[in-house]
């Protein structure tokens, strides 16, 4: 079942996307070659306390961190740490999520590390492009299978290929939701869009193949074949009229 959030649910969730929006433009200055994952998250999490939210992530099923920060080849659920340090080159995704009076919001960005390969730079850059085609389709009236399509029509056309296994989702007081949106699919099919509908969207994009495997810590995703991997992510609301997004 999709569940319909009311004007004031959506009032908590804008506040909350507010305050995820504020770290992941921050994070475009903080991201510099020197630094750990861990104090990536820990800069996620300090933002999150200071405005009196708590972060989602941390403790979700055993997750030990307030942020996914996956470097190059991980896709996602990459676990901070103070030993890796981030160099000229890489590429960083970081997932944020943040609670407020019980209700989530959930965004992500890729940033360059310094100069990145041009061809890794133009992956991260239709990553983001590619959610913004789903995004013509979030309105009342259109099917799931239309924002799906859209964003591996673009992707695929690119070049580069759609993370299969993990898919974007419903969004509220849980942080995963009804409906699964995966990043691929055939348009006209699924459930019909209503006002209300609170999406988490999430193009996941390698550069290489789309197969991936987890690592033994049961959480970091990386693709099989090794090559780098880019992650944009905005929480969306369905209105009568153009799409929300509480995370920009």
């Amino acid at each position: 079942m999709i569940i319909i959030k009311s004007p004031s649910e959506i009032d908590i969730m804008r506040e909350s996307g507010k305050v995820t929006a504020k770290i992941l433009k921050e994070l475009e200055t903080f991201i510099k070659p020197g630094i750990t994952t861990k104090d990536v998250d820990d800069f996620v999490e300090g933002i999150i306390r200071g405005e009196g939210m708590i972060p989602s992530f941390k403790g979700y099923n055993g997750f030990p961190a307030a942020s996914c920060v996956s470097v190059n080849e991980e896709i996602v659920h990459g676990i901070p740490s103070k030993s890796r340090f981030l160099k000229e080159g890489d590429i960083v995704s970081v997932d944020v999520g943040t609670t407020f009076k019980g209700y989530v919001s959930d965004a992500a960005r890729t940033y360059p590390v310094g100069k990145v390969d041009e061809k890794v730079s133009e992956l991260i850059r239709v990553t983001e492009e590619s959610f913004f085609e789903g995004l013509k389709y979030c309105r009342e009236g259109m099917r799931l299978g239309d924002i799906s399509n859209a964003i591996q029509t673009h992707v695929e056309k690119a070049g580069f290929s759609v993370i299969r296994e993990f898919v974007g989702h419903g969004v509220g007081r849980d942080m995963h939701e009804e409906p699964q949106i995966p990043n691929y699919g055939l348009k006209g099919r699924g459930p019909r869009l209503l006002s209300g509908m609170v999406f988490a969207i999430e193009p996941m994009v390698a550069l290489g193949r789309y197969e991936i495997r987890v690592l033994l810590d049961n959480w970091t995703a990386v693709t099989r074949d090794g090559s780098p991997a880019a992650h944009y992510e905005n929480t969306v609301v369905i209105t009568e009229g153009e799409p929300e997004l509480l995370t920009l």
